[in-house]
C-alpha cells in the first residue's frame, strides 16, 4: 500500500482552494471530489460566466479548465482572467488533441494540458506538483506578516498596528518577526535567544525578558494583548 500523502495547504495553514470548470456535470463533481479528498477547498462550476463570478468571491488557487464549453470557452475564460492579473495555475482538460489545441491552451496562459479519457489519479499528481509550486511561490512573494490587527512588513522594515505605525529598534523588530513566524507557537528564551541573538551570544538570558517587555509597551499598551507569556515554558504571539 502507497503511503499516504501529506496534505498541502495555503501558507496561513487554511486548504489549498480548486475551482473547476466544465460543463459535463458528471466529470465535474468527479473532479470535485478527487480534489475534496485531497483535503482541498474544491468547488465546481459549467460554464465560464459562473466560473467568473464564482471566482470572485472563492480566490481559488489553482483551476481546472475545459477548453470546449458552450458561450465562454476555456481558452476565452483564461484570456480574460491573465488579463486581469491573476497568474493561478491552469490545466486544461479536453477531448482535443491536436497539437494546434495544445499550443493555444499554453499560448492563453495554460500551464499544463491534459486530453480525455484521461486518469485521475495521474491529474491528482499533476495538480498537487502546480500547488506546491504556487504555495511555494507565494510565500517567496509574501513579506508580510500578521497577527490580528498588527503587520510587520520585512521589505520596508515597517509595523503597524491597526493601521498606526509603531518604531521598533532593529533588534525588537528581529525579535517580533521572529514571534510572528512562530504565531500561536510557544517558543523558549533559549530558542530566541539562538533566533535573535545567535549562537555566540554571551550575555545574560534575561535580556529576552527585557526586550519581550519593550516590545508590549510599543504593541501591547491600550490594546488586546498579543504578546503572551506562557510560565515556565516561554513565549507565544496570537490575537484574542
Amino acid at each position: 500500500m502507497p503511503a499516504p500523502r501529506s496534505p498541502l495547504t495555503r501558507p496561513d495553514g487554511s486548504p489549498i482552494r480548486a475551482l473547476v470548470v466544465d460543463d459535463e456535470v458528471n466529470l465535474g463533481e468527479l473532479l470535485r471530489m478527487a480534489m475534496s479528498n485531497e483535503g482541498w477547498d474544491a468547488r465546481a462550476a459549467t460554464n465560464g460566466r459562473d466560473a467568473l463570478e464564482l471566482m470572485r468571491g472563492f480566490g481559488p488557487d489553482l483551476l481546472v479548465l475545459d477548453v470546449m464549453m458552450p458561450g465562454l470557452d476555456g481558452i476565452e475564460l483564461l484570456t480574460r482572467i491573465r488579463a486581469a492579473g491573476d497568474d493561478l495555475p491552469v490545466l486544461f482538460l479536453t477531448a482535443r488533441d491536436a497539437v494546434e489545441d495544445r499550443i493555444a491552451g499554453i499560448a492563453a496562459g495554460g500551464d499544463d494540458y491534459v486530453t480525455k479519457p484521461f486518469n485521475l489519479e495521474e491529474v491528482i499528481l499533476r495538480l498537487r506538483g502546480m500547488a506546491r509550486r504556487h504555495v511555494a511561490a507565494a510565500v517567496a512573494a509574501d513579506t508580510l506578516l500578521r497577527v490580528g490587527d498588527l503587520a510587520l512588513d520585512e521589505d520596508a522594515y515597517e509595523v503597524t498596528r491597526g493601521g498606526s505605525e509603531i518604531k521598533l529598534t532593529a533588534k525588537e523588530f528581529e525579535l517580533l518577526r521572529y514571534l510572528m513566524q512562530n504565531t500561536r507557537r510557544v517558543v523558549s528564551k533559549a530558542q530566541i535567544l539562538d533566533a535573535v541573538w545567535g549562537y555566540d551570544f554571551g550575555g545574560d538570558s534575561g535580556v529576552v525578558e527585557i526586550y519581550i517587555s519593550y516590545l508590549r509597551r510599543k504593541i501591547d499598551a491600550g490594546r488586546d494583548p498579543l504578546i503572551h507569556t506562557v510560565r515556565g515554558v516561554g513565549y507565544t504571539i496570537k490575537a484574542s
